[in-house]
């Protein structure tokens, strides 16, 4: 029997949960083939250095719960909000299989990140796509979310906060995870989108000293796009008259390794080493404003 109500497939990357699930992760994002001895040692330090794993399961957890909510709140009885993620349990095709046989028809696809990249956020929607169609379920999918109003104002809320603690002489830089640079070849609107949000909340925060950078770049030999968050922070600390480093990880949107680790404590300590005062603005984990942004999203979609 079909379901009246619609699924919501609210998608993520995905973490380990426990020290034992680093290996089988590594191992799913090195698209089966398993972490050397090194790489799976230098893993599992960067998890221990933010407390002993990420808290990006919990936080997710609350992101569905928050949306959940405000689609009850907004729809009464009308949607059903599942996790599904691209390297962890509940993988994107487990979650689709579970959702046909409890009856649902029609699944919207929203994706934990404001950005659109046919490397990223594409391919949870075609995997969530694929999953659906031998069970004749009817996919919608929300593609980019970069410049909603809901999510700029909190980001820029947060910014200006957070400016009036930090020197006069302080650089904001709007970051996002590097992507290789071949996505460029096909005018891949990943670059444009994080402009787009950077201008937005630098606009809403009334600033004009600003940048853009890129961060987490995957270690491979083939180029990713730059510049590194880290590499930016040498040439502020050389150019004599920058103060502070106040970054704005717009591309992320809880707090998980890249941002604790990658930003928190690395890009601190590049900071550090310049004597540049460094500060981070808030991740939006489960913030209800932004959260009913998302819902009022989904109910559009239909």
């Amino acid at each position: 029997m079909k379901h009246e109500r619609t699924a919501v497939l609210l998608m993520g990357y995905g973490t380990p949960r426990t020290r034992a699930d680093i290996l089988p992760y590594y191992t799913d994002i090195r698209r089966g083939n398993p972490p050397t001895t090194q790489q799976l040692a230098e893993l599992t330090a960067r998890y221990e250095a933010i407390g002993g794993i990420s808290p990006l399961a919990q936080r997710t957890e609350a992101q569905r719960s928050a949306l959940q909510s405000a689609l009850d709140h907004a729809a009464p009885g009308c949607y059903h909000v599942a996790l599904g993620m691209k390297h962890a349990d509940p993988f994107i095709e487990q979650s689709v299989d579970e959702l046909a046989s409890a009856g649902f028809a029609r699944i919207v696809g929203l994706v934990l990140a404001p950005h659109y990249s046919a490397f990223s956020v594409g391919q949870y929607l075609d995997r969530l796509a694929v999953a659906a169609a031998p069970h004749g379920i009817a996919v919608s999918e929300i593609k980019s979310w970069a410049t909603e109003p809901a999510f700029v104002e909190f980001i820029g809320s947060d910014l200006r906060a957070r400016l009036s603690t930090m020197p006069d002489e302080t650089r904001v830089l709007f970051t996002a995870h590097s992507l290789p640079q071949r996505i460029l070849a096909s005018d891949d609107p990943y670059p444009s989108q994080l402009q787009a949000t950077a201008e937005c909340v630098a606009a809403a925060a009334a600033i004009d000293n600003w940048g853009l950078a890129w961060q987490s770049a995957g270690r491979t030999a083939e180029p990713w796009l730059g510049p590194d968050i880290l590499q930016v922070i040498d040439e502020l600390g050389a150019d004599g008259h920058t103060r502070g480093v106040l970054v704005s990880a717009v591309g992320f949107v809880a707090d998980h390794l890249e941002v604790l680790y990658d930003l928190d404590i690395e890009a601190c300590e590049r900071a550090g080493s310049h004597g540049l005062a460094f500060a981070r603005t808030t991740c939006v984990n489960d913030d209800a404003a932004v959260m009913r942004a998302l819902a009022d999203r989904v109910i559009g979609a239909q």
